[in-house]
């Protein structure tokens, strides 16, 4: 006889409400619908009701509360150890040209020939969570009204109300800048190329953190410019204690590159005084501090974080180069990023200007209309609650599916974990067998020049958690319980 697979009903409603806590709908503390109003809404029996209202209390959802009824709970995360603070003290390595294109080209070429399941791999929110309908409206409105945007040529530093708004929200960030200071690019990955082309040669050493973004590693090898790897705590970052270490060993260090605010791969925050600290360092060995703040404003926190450059001495002509993109808060089709170049502006509009012209400038337009209504304000809020529940859930997971040892810092936001594999396991092996169940994770090795991060696997959070996500953690958590056995 065929059995259904269906689950019954007090389940299907469980994760309704499951859905309903981690969309935000209803927050931890909140009273939950009475068993009287849940046989009223869903036209169920006291019996389901209560069935329902067990399997969140179980599940970790809710509690009940003598003569109160039940509240919603978010549930405690299965403990896992913390990971290790780099070692302090060590001296760095040798700065070398950097050999992450074939490991990347490998990737990707493995990635294109697989038939991809589920992608772990990558670092944006789903489509949903962007507001993809407002912004559609606004650039439609703008070509209603500016027929001739498209035939036009777009100003080279970008839409002047679109830098206005960009610097007018610099101001909560700590830092004062005029719209003229703000040039649009390609995404943070051009600010990145202008910031070191403008303030380095080829065969010149850029101090970066360790792991980093391994497209700022391709980014320093198309350059011909040599990465020197400085340690980095999965909470606080960069460690200026190596990075004066390294200043002080090598004498051809043209910059640093840092990620003060969540970090990638890490998810890692600079405290204010270690950012303060870094800029006064660079300060007195003259060399250029360039800050990558694309995530800032995926923290969980109820203020923006003070950017590095609020601690310039001059923001407009300083030594902090900032770099950031809307690419991951707002919409990752638009590409839109920027760079305030202080000192370096002039010869960064000039490398703009050389290397990709004029940005197009309605998706400009369709962005700062939207930025300028607290409309924006809103989304982000919604983007930030819609993560917190799914970088959670994604951490249970782990905690309760990978094998005895697994170790994870979760981070105060953003859109990543990074986890440390127990007993030294390969990535890359874990990687292969998990693609040939279409699987797909980034695998430490793309984060580094060294060896020191194979046992390391970034995975997204990005998706809402659903049953085809827990039933892929499940089995990539047994994938690596298996490799570890057979080690």
């Amino acid at each position: 006889m065929h059995m259904s697979t269906t689950p019954p009903l007090y389940r299907r409603l469980a994760t309704h409400y499951r859905g309903a806590i981690e969309a935000g709908s209803l927050r931890p503390g909140e009273r939950m619908p009475s068993l009287r109003n849940l046989m009223r809404l869903h036209d169920i029996s006291l019996s389901t009701a209560l069935q329902l209202c067990r399997t969140l209390e179980s599940d970790g959802w809710a509690e009940a509360r003598d003569r109160s009824g039940y509240f919603v709970r978010q549930p405690k995360r299965l403990r896992m150890a913390p990971m290790d603070e780099p070692p302090a003290g060590q001296r760095p390595d040798p700065a070398q040209y950097v050999g992450i294109h074939a490991r990347v080209s490998a990737f990707v070429a493995q990635r294109r020939a697989a038939e991809i399941k589920l992608n772990l791999s990558i670092a944006r929110a789903a489509p949903q969570l962007y507001p993809a309908e407002a912004l559609r409206s606004g650039m439609s409105r703008a070509l209603r009204l500016r027929p001739e945007l498209l035939a036009g040529v777009p100003p080279l530093q970008g839409d002047p109300a679109f830098r206005a708004v960009l610097a007018k929200r610099t101001l909560a960030a700590g830092m004062t800048l005029a719209p003229e200071d703000v040039l649009v690019t390609n995404g943070c990955i051009e600010a990145l190329n202008l910031a070191l082309r403008a303030v380095a040669k080829p065969g010149d050493t850029i101090a970066v953190e360790s792991p980093t973004f391994y497209g700022l590693l391709q980014v320093l090898e198309s350059l011909g410019l040599r990465a020197l790897e400085i340690p980095t705590s999965p909470q606080t970052g960069l460690s200026i204690e190596a990075l004066d270490l390294a200043l002080q060993t090598y004498d051809d260090i043209k910059a640093v590159v840092v990620i003060p605010h969540l970090q990638n791969p890490l998810g890692s925050v600079m405290p204010d005084a270690h950012k303060q600290r870094l800029v006064r360092l660079c300060e007195r060995h003259g060399i250029a501090l360039i800050e990558d703040d694309t995530y800032s404003e995926l923290l969980d926190v109820d203020s923006a974080p003070r950017a590095i450059k609020s601690w310039d001495k001059a923001s407009a002509n300083g030594n902090v180069i900032h770099c950031a993109s809307l690419h991951k808060i707002l919409a990752p089709g638009m590409r839109l990023g920027w760079i305030a170049a202080g000192r370096w502006q002039p010869r960064v509009e000039m490398l703009k200007y050389a290397q990709t012209r004029n940005n197009e400038v309605l998706s400009q337009i369709g962005a700062g209309e939207f930025m300028a209504t607290g409309a924006y304000d809103r989304h982000l809020r919604r983007l930030r609650t819609a993560l917190a529940g799914q970088r959670e859930r994604t951490a249970e997971a782990i905690a309760r599916y990978f094998p005895a040892g697994t170790r994870l810092n979760l981070p105060n936001g953003g859109l990543q974990l990074w986890v440390e594999l127990p007993g030294g396991l390969s990535s890359e092996r874990l990687f292969d067998a998990a693609l040939r169940e279409g699987i797909l994770v980034a695998p430490g090795w793309l984060f580094s020049n060294t060896a020191r991060t194979d046992h390391f696997l970034r995975l997204n959070c990005g998706w809402p958690y659903d049953d085809a996500l827990d039933t892929g953690l499940r089995r990539l958590g047994a994938l690596a319980a298996g490799s570890t056995r057979s080690d």
